[in-house]
């Protein structure tokens, strides 16, 4: 297939509208294979340049008399009206984005084409390998190795290559467990916590089906993480679903670890919700928000019913019970739902960040996210395929990520010391989330990037994030190194609607925003003084 062949009009004289603290744009409109540009007449660039096989989530045509209307919704929540000269221009250039905008195929995308100055393939892909947090585990303890028991995929298809497991069980016992456990997803340490020697797991749920079936392999496998612990000590699983949906899922060939068959360890039932009702949460969020006649009885009541600050709630409530587990009760804990590449990450995470101090680093929280999210097997392509104005609501679809970068936000607004990033960092990685010219969060799996050959094709995100010139926005100026573990309230009076991503485009900036670069140069010019001095 030729990009041009799905290009219908290349170009058009048309008007762009951004937003109301935007003044409008006049000039030629250009459609490309992966971009849409609009050239203001003689100024030196273009001014909007828009990645159509990600960005785009809707697209409207309207026409009247000799002009037309696209409007165009898109992933990072702005909303965009061209109007065209002609009719038939119009609808041409509305049906080449549909048609570019919907694309599939990965190869096909914009980070196999993107290759900005100053960057050079394989660059950054290398930063955050699986063996570089078991260096940091090994220096901890002796109780963990490293296993390629998955080199080649074949034991778990969305696990990387190399896990972090008990160093008592070899891979035969492993293969077993991933035998019994959903997609292969055996128990692995996601966390070490150095402090006790507790461990934080995630896996996917057993396959104890209506018959009750048991696997000592499985068994064995977290009994000796409780004995590479310390002696006596106990463990938690945290299954993020409910007691009945447990039970039904046992139905099916699902279930739940038997209290009988893994002593020591104790079953919590902690409900997240996943799937549909996380993506229809979050598009009627992005409705309220962008309603700006409605009244204030009006909002309060949409922006609770939607119920996006509960989910918030929710998922920080189980991360602050996983980190209370290990850092209060030295226990180890086991999270896990169904599948284990959803919820189960966010718990995770959110309980690293509470408890690690390096994780709350710029280049630690980068780790984390490639770790736990992305070599972990969140399926980036299926859950991010569609942001929250698309029409289709295919199953697959949930805004499991934005929700973690969103409690994330909580964490760094209630501790505004402890985090080195700023807001900045979480609605960029928001963005590439959705669309990126970085192939980092390309595909489902680290199986499905290397068929892709993602790695040898595309550059890493955080080769450019990682940019001097990107740093400065990410950054938090006012970061002081935290030891201790960051606590954060869930009442309902500490929780607040992330205006910086909700309603970006649809209001002028905070003072506090105006501010943070003004802040920027006072530490700077204090850092110049004291270099001087």
């Amino acid at each position: 297939m030729e990009f041009s062949e799905l290009i219908r009009t290349g170009r058009a004289q048309a008007e762009l509208l951004r937003g109301p603290e935007a003044p409008p744009l006049r000039g030629t409109l250009c459609v490309t294979s992966h971009h849409l540009l609009l050239s203001p007449g003689t100024e030196a660039s273009p001014d909007l340049w828009l990645l159509l096989l990600r960005s785009v989530d809707s697209i409207e045509k309207r026409v009247a008399g000799d002009s037309g209307t696209i409007t165009l919704r898109c992933k990072d929540l702005r909303v965009l009206q061209l109007d065209i000269e002609g009719v038939e221009a119009t609808l041409d250039i509305a049906r080449s984005i549909e048609a570019l905008s919907s694309l599939e195929s990965v190869i096909t995308s914009f980070p196999f084409f993107y290759r900005p100055k100053g960057l050079r393939l394989g660059d950054a892909w290398h930063f955050h390998p699986p063996e570089r947090y078991y260096q940091r585990v090994a220096r901890e303890t002796n109780a963990w190795r490293l296993s390629e028991v998955n080199e080649d995929f074949s034991l778990c298809p969305s696990y990387p290559r190399a896990l972090i497991v008990p160093h008592s069980v070899d891979d035969q016992a492993l293969a077993r467990s991933a035998g019994f456990r959903q997609g292969g997803r055996f128990p692995v340490l996601s966390y070490h916590h150095a402090r006790n020697g507790t461990a934080l797991l995630r896996s996917s749920q057993p396959l104890t089906g209506p018959q009750k079936r048991r696997c000592a392999e499985d068994e064995e496998l977290l009994r000796a993480v409780l004995v590479g612990a310390r002696p006596g000590a106990r463990g938690f699983i945290i299954d993020t679903r409910s007691a009945q949906a447990a039970k039904q899922a046992r139905m099916t060939g699902g279930g739940t670890e038997a209290k009988a068959a893994y002593p020591g360890w104790k079953r919590l039932h902690r409900p997240l919700e996943r799937g549909r009702p996380l993506q229809e949460s979050f598009v009627r969020l992005v409705e309220a928000c962008g309603d700006l006649e409605q009244s204030m009885d009006r909002w309060l009541s949409r922006l609770e019913g939607c119920r996006w600050l509960a989910h918030v709630k929710e998922a920080l409530s189980t991360a602050c019970l996983a980190a209370q587990g290990m850092e209060r009760e030295g226990a180890c804990i086991l999270v896990h739902g169904a599948e284990g590449t959803d919820s189960t990450l966010l718990v995770t995470s959110l309980a690293q960040l509470i408890l690690d101090p390096l994780s709350r680093t710029m280049d630690g929280f980068q780790e984390l996210v490639e770790r736990e999210w992305i070599q972990a097997g969140h399926p980036f392509q299926l859950r991010c395929a569609h942001s929250a104005f698309s029409h289709a609501r295919p199953k697959h679809e949930a805004p499991t990520f934005l929700l973690f970068l969103d409690c994330v936000w909580q964490l760094g607004r209630q501790f505004p010391l402890s985090l080195e990033f700023g807001e900045g960092l979480l609605l960029a990685l928001f963005e590439h989330a959705y669309a990126s010219p970085f192939g980092s969060f390309l595909c489902n799996s680290e199986k499905e990037r290397g068929l892709c050959e993602v790695r040898t094709r595309t550059h890493s995100l955080w080769s450019g994030l990682n940019q001097p010139k990107e740093q400065r926005k990410l950054r938090n100026p006012l970061y002081a190194l935290n030891p201790l573990a960051i606590w954060p309230s869930v009442e309902p009076q500490s929780l607040r609607l992330w205006q910086g991503l909700f309603l970006r485009w649809t209001r002028p900036p905070e003072p506090s925003e105006t501010a943070w670069e003004k802040v920027w140069q006072i530490v700077t010019d204090s850092e110049k003084t004291e270099g001087s001095a």
